[in-house]
């Protein structure tokens, strides 16, 4: 291996700072990415699907569980696949073992889900031997070749207006690398993070950075902030 020098901690210092210029350029620009992605267009879903869970079958709208987003992701899991039918794609499952809790997810109005072509006995098995917790589809009809995930793995994203249920975004092949964090699938849905320093449309829901996490195990069913963690956070800022 050809390796870098080896320098004094004031040398070291001093790079990690020259680099962390760019690497702020960086996350500016994602931020702007993220708020440009929340002005595209929306394609309203008018054909009716079926997916089969595992208390029967449940339309589009079923899986968004009474919540305004949803993240559902094309997962390679059915005959012909490497693996079957012990396992999923080797990528997708790596994917499947960055997911984080889903709670944090659900406090934003948001729910995740997977979807496959493999029978819901298949799934509930594999599910049960990776420890993967989150919803887990069969597809029954064209909704993969509609959204383009046929052939390729991919995130689509969709937004619930009372009954009525649109598409506003995909990400696939190698933007699925980043996909398995909290930030990460709020930054592609329309509402983003929904916090007050976000660039976002008029109108859209936003609360104070921060004041909504808590413990996976903790969240309220009002969705209000803990007062004990909003009163611990201006004790910090000193407000």
């Amino acid at each position: 291996m050809n390796t870098p020098p080896i320098v004094s901690p004031q040398e070291w210092e001093e790079a990690r700072q020259k680099l962390l210029v760019k690497e702020k350029a960086v996350l500016r620009s994602r931020d702007a990415l993220a708020a440009e992605r929340r002005r595209m267009p929306w394609m309203a879903v008018e054909k009716k699907y079926v997916f089969e869970g595992p208390n029967g079958n449940a339309s589009l709208l079923d899986l968004f569980e009474g919540r305004r987003q949803l993240i559902l992701y094309r997962a390679f899991f059915e005959p012909g696949v490497l693996g079957w039918p012990e396992h999923a794609c080797r990528g997708c499952s790596m994917g499947a073992d960055q997911v984080s809790h889903i709670a944090h997810l659900n406090a934003r109005d948001t729910m995740l889900a997977y979807a496959s072509r493999a029978p819901q006995a298949d799934i509930q098995r594999l599910k049960a031997r990776m420890d993967w917790r989150w919803p887990w589809y069969t597809m029954t009809d064209s909704f993969d070749a509609d959204f383009g995930v046929d052939e390729w793995h991919g995130h689509n994203v969709f937004f619930r207006d009372g009954e009525r249920v649109f598409r506003t975004y995909l990400v696939n092949s190698r933007g699925d690398e980043q996909m398995g964090s909290i930030w990460s699938y709020l930054d592609i849905t329309p509402l983003g993070r929904q916090e007050l320093w976000e660039d976002s449309p008029e109108g859209y829901p936003q609360t104070e950075p921060y004041t909504w996490w808590n413990w996976h195990d903790n969240y309220p069913t009002d969705a209000s902030p803990d007062p004990n963690w909003v009163e611990h956070l201006n004790k910090v800022r000193g407000t």
